[in-house]
């Protein structure tokens, strides 16, 4: 019987540690606070309930999601980006499928592109002024995990430089991205149907290729001197590529994009 009582009072004083912890990491009082720019609400993953489990505080705190975007006050009613820094106002998630279906949040794919609303002044390399290349009122689309996320006029923005910016998207269909700089986008290979003995390959099984034809390209990336330097890659080569580089895109065709820098092409194929 005592020990069964000192087993519930050591569980009590492990669930009172570890709400007081809980409650420590949820405070949104300890964040800085700045004039016009304080950090947004604090959200956490579902998945911190399994911080405690069992009365006893959990070690790992990976499911820990914090949202970090800064929130421009009201009385600020303009933002202009220093230098090569380029304003993109970003495309809101699909709430639904093509076909009508709602997706849930957990399913909607974080957007990769916006429009440009504000550019720097450009940027000079050496005794060469080189401005922007991009305009406001672009569709762009940019690297993942590129600039710094805010909230603007209620709405998403981001602040990032110019050279983080893939190309610009006319349409809204991939296949007529118009690369940037030294990017190049290639339409991606078909993923080979059957093995060399001729098994038919299920999807999980098949690999997916670093193959493809490349389908448009950037004007260059900039010398010492700011001038553009012609890619020594053309449209129509067929190209291999590093893996896991650049940004993939799904076109309308239902074929496979990608758009990377390249440097990325390790390759040409004839």
């Amino acid at each position: 019987m005592t020990l069964h009582t000192a087993a519930l009072s050591s569980s009590s004083e492990r669930e009172m540690a570890a709400a007081q912890l809980t409650g420590s990491l949820i405070s949104a009082r300890n964040l800085p606070s700045f004039d016009g720019l304080r950090p947004s609400a604090v959200k956490f993953s579902p998945s911190i309930a399994h911080m405690i489990v069992g009365g006893r505080a959990n070690r790992s705190y990976t499911g820990l999601v914090v949202r970090a975007a800064t929130v421009v006050a009201p009385k600020y009613t303009s933002i202009k980006p220093l230098g090569d820094r380029v304003l993109v106002k970003i495309k809101e998630a699909e709430e639904k499928t093509d076909g009508g279906i709602l997706l849930p949040t957990t399913a909607q794919s974080k957007p990769q592109g916006g429009e440009v609303v504000a550019v720097g002044e450009g940027k000079s390399i050496g005794n060469t002024k080189v401005e922007s290349s991009v305009k406001t009122g672009a569709q762009v689309v940019y690297s993942k995990y590129a600039g710094t996320e805010l909230e603007f006029n209620g709405s998403k923005h981001l602040i990032l430089k110019e050279d983080d910016i893939v190309g610009i998207l006319e349409t809204d269909d991939a296949k007529d991205l118009q690369p940037l700089n030294d990017r190049v986008l290639i339409k991606v290979a078909a993923a080979e149907e059957k093995t060399a003995g001729g098994l038919l390959l299920t999807e999980a099984s098949k690999e997916k290729p670093s193959i493809g034809t490349v389908i448009a390209v950037g004007p260059g990336h900039l010398d010492e001197e700011g001038n553009k330097k012609p890619l020594s890659i053309a449209a129509g080569n067929n190209v291999m590529y590093s893996k896991y580089a650049g940004n993939e895109f799904k076109g309308k065709d239902g074929s496979d994009y990608i758009a990377l820098r390249a440097s990325d092409v390790i390759a040409v194929l004839s």
